[in-house]
């Protein structure tokens, strides 16, 4: 059996390979910056600049790809060409980065509602899951912020599992006083 013969390679050229580079390591860097931003504060965590790093990726990342498209599909191999493809990725940079600065502002800006305390299990209904006693704590279950949380519980008096229950007040973070309901 005889096999094929590859006579020629296709190559990269070499402003190619550079704008591939530019864009692979901007990808790496913005998604630092939108995961982890904050781990990669070099001299303060408050201290910011008048443009943020998920702006500055972008540019680079689209100038860096949108540059390799340019350069093959022109055939740059003199630097006037090279310099043509870097024409046309920063074209496409600029709308990239404005598109990831209104992200990041989004993302930054986004309303959410408040953080659990507490406070917010009074008035909360609940279940029994494991009996309160006389003196000490059972469990019970109750909702807060839709999800299901399992607390301890005292009663005034012993309550079996399964009965309704609403918190009166919290004792603790993880601590709560039931009545039946």
């Amino acid at each position: 059996m005889r096999l094929p013969q590859v006579t020629s390679l296709q190559v990269v050229a070499t402003g190619t390979l550079v704008f591939l580079v530019v864009g692979a390591v901007s990808v790496v860097v913005l998604a630092f910056a939108l995961l982890g931003g904050e781990l990669l504060h070099v001299v303060h965590p408050t201290v910011d600049g008048p443009v943020s790093l998920e702006v500055v990726a972008g540019f680079t990342g689209a100038l860096g790809f949108g540059g390799a498209i340019a350069n093959e599909l022109i055939g740059g191999g003199s630097p006037g060409l090279i310099a043509g493809a870097a024409g046309v990725g920063v074209l496409a940079a600029v709308p990239a980065a404005w598109f990831a600065a209104r992200l990041g502002r989004a993302a930054r800006t986004m309303r959410t509602d408040p953080t659990p305390t507490r406070e917010h299990l009074v008035g909360t209904l609940g279940v029994v899951v494991t009996p309160i006693p006389t003196t000490g704590y059972g469990e019970v279950r109750v909702r807060l912020a839709g999800q299901p949380v399992k607390l301890n519980a005292r009663a005034d008096r012993p309550l079996p599992g399964g009965t309704q229950v609403f918190v009166v007040e919290t004792l603790s973070e993880t601590s709560v006083h039931v009545e039946p309901y």
